[in-house]
């Protein structure tokens, strides 16, 4: 098959396209042919082997987890899934018999493992996963759109609708609207939960883009203060929750912006790791701090019901063929995008 992979940590330049032996199914597997495939930060940090992610060579590794596509074969054991069956991945594999995995928090399981960094992952013609990381897609439903859901919604889904709860009568503040996590939680705030949702972003263009998705109001963070504008918005009594997927340079930002008893919720850290916290008015204005790192299988099932419901339709910037993924890891380091990128062989 081809696939885009790696032999060394660097920059795009040392993605390679070529061939790599077709994957075979282990008895609980299945092998998908790819339609789809979204890049993610992750994506990034695992070809420079940054944040812990340095590994030795050989062998390659193909990058890659979000993905969508046609089962074609199946292990001996599996019985939920048939060749034919349209399906979207979610690509972190948890071991399924520790305590958490065992409660229903398998976001939790210490031995989990993702594909494209761990394992041989998506930006190739074929993929193989456990039977339970495929979730059955509905016919109208594209592997592009599928592809764009797991890693950006799987976070939000976690902290802000599972464990936060987010109301309708509530308003939420999602920190750089172009982003996919951004472009997510907007569709899922407004769209799922119908809450207030107030969103940041750079431009005038992206503005309308976060309108479009359904914010209802945007704060464009090159012209306007985010907390005062965000003060303004609320009559003074700032957001009931937010979310963060950007990390030290907003971080202050949306801490002046929480009311008594928000809640923060992050699941990201592209600007930086730390950042000082006020354990004063941490606890003298009771406010709640979430951190997600994608969601659990049942999360992951929720999502896919509203997909296939057409509740959420994720937003997607461009797709790139699979030849041309330096291209396309180059764009997502520019950063000036909004909604996802993906490939498709």
């Amino acid at each position: 098959m081809k696939a885009v992979y790696i032999e060394a940590h660097g920059d795009a330049d040392v993605l390679q396209y070529g061939d790599r032996p077709d994957p075979t199914p282990g008895p609980g597997d299945v092998v998908v042919r790819v339609g789809a495939s979204a890049l993610n930060r992750l994506d990034i940090f695992t070809r420079e082997g940054q944040r812990g992610l340095e590994r030795e060579f050989p062998p390659p590794l193909i990058l890659g987890g979000d993905t969508a596509g046609e089962v074609v074969a199946v292990g001996a054991n599996v019985s939920s899934l048939s060749a034919g069956d349209r399906v979207v991945v979610n690509p972190r594999l948890s071991c399924g018999v520790c305590q958490w995995c065992g409660s229903g928090r398998d976001e939790l399981c210490r031995r989990s493992r993702f594909l494209g960094t761990a394992l041989d992952g998506s930006y190739a013609e074929l993929v193989v996963v456990p039977e339970v990381n495929a979730y059955r897609l509905e016919a109208d439903v594209s592997f592009a759109d599928a592809a764009a859901i797991p890693t950006t919604y799987l976070p939000v889904w976690n902290m802000a609708v599972r464990r936060a709860a987010l109301q309708p009568w509530e308003t939420a503040l999602v920190f750089s609207a172009s982003a996919g996590v951004g472009a997510a939680a907007i569709q899922v705030f407004k769209n799922v939960v119908g809450a207030t949702v107030i969103a940041t972003t750079s431009t005038p263009e992206k503005a309308e883009q976060a309108r479009q998705l359904g914010a209802d109001h945007v704060i464009n963070y090159n012209e306007e203060d985010i907390s005062g504008r965000v003060r303004e918005i609320t009559g003074g009594a700032g957001v009931d929750l937010l979310v963060d997927h950007v990390g030290a340079d907003v971080w202050s930002h949306g801490f002046r912006s929480l009311r008594a008893g928000g809640r923060y919720c992050i699941c990201g850290a592209t600007s930086g790791l730390r950042a000082e916290l006020h354990l004063g008015l941490l606890f003298s204005r009771q406010i709640e701090i979430y951190g997600g790192y994608m969601g659990s299988r049942e999360d992951m099932r929720q999502i896919v019901t509203s997909l296939n419901r057409g509740v959420i339709n994720p937003a997607i910037h461009h797709t790139y063929p699979l030849a041309q993924a330096a291209d396309a890891h180059r764009a997502m380091e520019a950063t000036n995008f909004f909604g996802k990128l993906l490939l498709e062989p």
